[in-house]
């Protein structure tokens, strides 16, 4: 069978790849992650939404969405890159900037915070 009949096929029976399958636990892990991390760092308003979590070995992200005063809603994405050099940051796409080590220091915090939560509430029973 031709590639796209395959998908198609099983994307209509929902049998999935050990691949897909994969893919799949990995990026739901992620999200989880990402929710514990998004309250780290206070409560939020009811209309507000925020991630942070650990991407690979190197990234992290802080990802926030609320809306302004006059109901616009806004968006900020904070891609953090750990370097033996130091820890830059870029936001929402813009170029990369390095952080003050006042900034270097709350996200290790942070992070220190998030792998014990994540641990916790997750990983606890894995070995």
């Amino acid at each position: 069978m031709a590639p796209k009949i395959v998908k198609k096929f099983l994307s209509i029976t929902g049998i999935e790849s050990e691949q897909q399958r994969r893919q799949r636990l990995q990026n739901d892990l992620i999200k989880h992650e990402a929710r514990i991390g998004g309250t780290l760092f206070g409560p939020l308003h009811h209309d507000s939404h925020r991630e942070f979590f650990c991407l690979d070995e190197h990234t992290w992200i802080w990802h926030e969405e609320w809306c302004s005063p006059n109901g616009k809603k806004q968006v900020q994405t904070t891609k953090y890159s750990v370097m033996p050099s130091g820890v830059v940051k870029s936001q929402n796409g813009d170029h990369y900037q390095r952080v003050s080590n006042e900034e270097a220091i709350r996200l290790l915090d942070a992070a220190r915070v998030y792998k014990a939560r994540v641990k916790n509430e997750i990983y606890q029973y894995a070995t």
